[in-house]
């Protein structure tokens, strides 16, 4: 895993609600994460897309305990991303602080019936994209979440790309087109983020998705550091 620029990352979350990390993984880690999801083993739940309407193509939840790479980032990722989390929501107003230790906030997930794993393999193939939506899972939500490009652009496939969308009051929404290469990573805000304002911070809305598939196969890796009910 490449060392990350947290100065970098903190001031493109709080410019854009999200950040980039260029070569989070390599390409030997992402054929090796990506190659787990034909595997069968070690998922909770397996969901078709368009059955539920949330566009087309399919993922799968990891069960516990999680693969070691997997578990790795989810752990070592969540102290800044907590310190950055902590920052937000006291500009928000919002009272909930976020212990420093990963574990230690699972614990108040579990104690609220959240404790079903929430990291995930997404594929899609021709046709298929991912609507808007927002990962939230439960009453406990941690601000931020990342995505891992598993696959090679313009190699694995065409299309397919990151899409987020930022609804500020009285304001038409602002899309973002966020490119990847494999192995790079995308941090962004769960649900909402601050922006500060004449009058103070306030609460914009943020959803993502991606774009159609327009020639082969992609494949991503979600880290999201809520548990689910």
């Amino acid at each position: 895993m490449r060392e990350i620029l947290w100065p970098r990352i903190r001031d493109q979350l709080d410019a854009n609600g999200w950040a980039t990390v260029p070569g989070l993984l390599s390409m030997d880690e992402c054929l090796g994460v990506a190659a787990l999801f034909a595997a069968g083993k070690g998922f909770r739940s397996h969901v078709d897309m368009a059955r539920h309407g949330f566009g087309r193509g399919e993922y799968k939840y990891f069960s516990y305990p999680l693969p070691e790479l997997i578990g790795g980032l989810r752990t070592g990722l969540y102290p800044p991303l907590a310190d950055i989390a902590n920052e937000w929501n006291a500009a928000l107003g919002i009272e909930a602080r976020y212990p420093p230790v990963h574990a230690h906030y699972l614990q108040q997930c579990h104690e609220a019936g959240q404790t079903r794993p929430t990291p995930l393999l997404l594929s899609y193939g021709l046709g298929d994209y991912n609507r808007l939506h927002q990962d939230l899972y439960g009453e406990l939500v941690f601000p931020l979440q990342l995505t891992v490009l598993l696959s090679c652009p313009d190699v694995d496939f065409t299309g397919g790309e990151f899409v987020l969308t930022e609804q500020q009051a009285r304001m038409q929404s602002h899309p973002y087109v966020v490119p990847l290469a494999q192995g790079d990573a995308i941090i962004f805000a769960v649900r909402q983020r601050p922006v500060r304002g004449a009058r103070g911070f306030t609460r914009v809305t943020m959803r993502h998705g991606v774009s159609e598939i327009r020639s082969g196969s992609r494949q991503a890796m979600g880290i999201i550091f809520h548990d689910a009910k």
